[in-house]
């Protein structure tokens, strides 16, 4: 089991989609990823709309909306 802290894969840059909360390397706004699962989509349905993020990365967006 991996127990890498998810927070970490969540990056804060001004210089970067105005400074709004993104999956590290890429430019996808957490904020897309949360609107996506409160609508209903799945992790997998998640992953086909983005094909570069991972699961982790949604569990991480997940992560960061919580705290």
């Amino acid at each position: 089991m991996n127990h890498e802290n998810p927070l970490k894969r969540i990056s804060v840059e001004p210089s970067i989609c105005f400074g709004k909360p993104c999956i590290r390397g890429h430019r996808i706004w957490v904020s897309l990823v949360l609107d996506s699962v409160a609508n209903g989509h799945t992790v997998a349905q998640v992953l086909a709309e983005y094909p570069g993020l991972e699961e982790a990365d949604v569990l991480a967006c997940i992560a960061y909306g919580r705290v």
